[in-house]
């Protein structure tokens, strides 16, 4: 297997151990056994567990940017773009364990770093991008500021895993932040707009329904 292989073997054999586990609870060993490589293999394309994280945490960022670029560029209005939005937020919070956040920031600031500066640029210039669209459409209302909206929406996100608002004992992850992501959603919306948000989610369950059955 060449280099390059491994190392991405590695990256993403990581990515999926941390999303399940949270950063800190897993360790080089753990990663090494998961991948059944040995330790030398991991230390020869990564220096320590910060770098890993580090770059685990970057080539996750880069697909999501690619992920939600891809959702803009295929959604024909506003409402679609959140409506797309709203499934991978659920399938990506199932998926996640709620201390992954709260372990990056406390134990691995480079890596926080990076997810914040994508966090204040790239996130927050697509929300504020989505919000104007959508007050031109008639959508969204006009009276709302984006910048201020955007602001509020990101610290929602990250509130949801902040057990102290939410302790993992009474709430489940992916449920907070689709309700959460729904009030801003209805927040904003128009009459014409929230009708065509709903309008999306029936017709996303009864495709839901008729897969089952087939």
């Amino acid at each position: 297997m060449e280099d390059h292989d491994i190392k991405e073997k590695i990256l993403n054999g990581s990515k999926k151990l941390f999303m399940k586990y949270g950063v800190r609870s897993i360790s080089m060993d753990d990663i090494a056994r998961h991948l059944a490589v040995s330790k030398k293999t991991l230390y020869q394309h990564f220096a320590d567990k910060d770098e890993l994280v580090l770059m685990v945490s970057k080539s996750h960022l880069k697909d999501e940017k690619n992920r939600y670029e891809t959702i803009t560029s295929n959604s024909s209005n506003s409402i679609e773009e959140l409506h797309k939005i709203s499934s991978c937020l659920r399938r990506d919070m199932e998926e996640m364990n709620p201390t992954l956040l709260f372990d990056i920031e406390k134990f691995y600031p480079k890596a926080f770093e990076v997810y914040t500066d994508f966090k204040n640029k790239f996130v927050r210039h697509s929300i504020v991008k989505n919000i104007k669209q959508g007050i031109e459409e008639g959508y969204f209302r006009p009276e709302i500021n984006p910048e201020i909206i955007a602001s509020l929406r990101l610290n929602n996100v990250e509130a949801a895993f902040d057990e102290r608002i939410f302790p993992k004992e009474k709430f489940n992850l992916a449920a907070v932040q689709v309700q959460l992501f729904e009030f801003f959603v209805y927040g904003i919306c128009t009459e014409k707009g929230r009708k065509l948000y709903l309008k999306y989610k029936e017709n996303n369950l009864q495709s839901q329904i008729n897969n089952a059955i087939l």
